[in-house]
């Protein structure tokens, strides 16, 4: 289904952004992998990444909160492949704390990682889209994108900002052949989610039922979703059957925002 297109997925070397890359590489399309994390473990997972899928598979290690980096990524992407199709911006960091209390320099980071990644490099693959006439930019914003919770101004900001981003990409590229839609997910079962519900066990003292009576309280189905679920939807956006989504907040949020 992407056979020969090339996706760069940010923020991919576990969780959503890993599952995004597996079906892209089942599909046919190189990827280039990026994200923090110890050197031997992202080799492993590259190389297993792509013993399974026969796809070719490439990482860079891109510090998403430096322009500079993001432009090098790109620009190394496009000497080996030619092109990048398809962008998803993945990349994201957290931090819970009152407004009053919340550190300027945690501000300031998710801000630069959540937010003005996705711009710097949506800026920098959009004239290679419009010249081919193909492209797709997808955005893995979140439920908080179009609700709020308390403790979390930077990262609510910051998906707020992404689907307004993801809006005027979608206006100004409309008429050619690049769609951008931005995917607005509930909880997820990541690493980072795993911890939170390990600390809020500790924290309220319900080991047993804190998923679903505090992580998952407002959600109308009490599950996490599955990386590859949100791998899914992506895969489904990026190719020839998504061609009509743009402008789009894409909610698999189990009836979060229905209510």
């Amino acid at each position: 289904m992407l056979q020969g297109k090339t996706a760069i997925i940010t923020g991919s070397t576990s969780g959503i952004g890993l599952g995004i890359a597996e079906a892209f590489a089942r599909s046919g399309a190189n990827v280039v992998l990026n994200g923090f994390g110890e050197a031997l473990q992202i080799e492993k997972t590259r190389t297993e990444l792509a013993q399974r899928t026969n796809a070719k598979i490439v990482y860079s290690p891109a510090d998403m909160s430096k322009p500079k980096a993001i432009e090098c990524m790109v620009r190394q992407t496009v000497d080996m492949f030619g092109t990048v199709d398809i962008m998803v911006n993945n990349a994201g960091i957290q931090h819970v704390a009152p407004i009053e209390e919340f550190p300027d320099e945690k501000w300031d980071a998710i801000l630069s990682i959540n937010l003005s990644s996705a711009f710097h490099a949506t800026k920098l693959v959009l004239p290679g889209m419009r010249a081919k006439g193909w492209g797709r930019v997808i955005n893995v914003a979140s439920a908080h994108a179009l609700v709020a919770s308390p403790y979390k101004a930077a990262y609510v900001a910051a998906k707020h900002g992404v689907l307004g981003l993801t809006r005027v990409t979608a206006l100004e590229t409309a008429e050619d052949g690049i769609t951008c839609n931005a995917i607005c997910p509930g909880y997820v079962r990541t690493p980072l989610v795993e911890k939170q519900i390990g600390d809020q066990a500790r924290a309220h003292g319900l080991p047993e039922e804190v998923l679903e009576k505090v992580i998952l309280q407002p959600h109308a189905v009490k599950e996490l979703i599955e990386p590859s679920e949100v791998a899914g939807v992506v895969a489904f956006l990026a190719g020839p059957d998504g061609k009509m989504f743009t402008g789009a907040p894409v909610t698999l949020d189990q009836g979060w925002t229905a209510r």
